[in-house]
């Protein structure tokens, strides 16, 4: 059984992916459909993890 993620875990990869979608969305040409979509497709993949780490702490 997998251990919850601490804090500072949680802090980290959340800044991480901050700074990812500023990266792409500095470099992008235009923000369109794909972009979006890809942003909010990688938001799930790293925030309901994390969701799911903090509701098994409590």
């Amino acid at each position: 059984m997998k251990r919850p993620l601490s804090k500072p875990q949680i802090i980290c990869i959340a800044l991480l992916w901050v700074a990812l979608c500023y990266i792409v969305l500095v470099t992008a040409e235009r923000i369109d459909g794909p972009v979006i979509v890809t942003i909010l497709m990688s938001a799930a993949f790293v925030f309901i993890p994390v969701y799911k780490s903090l509701k098994k702490r409590k």
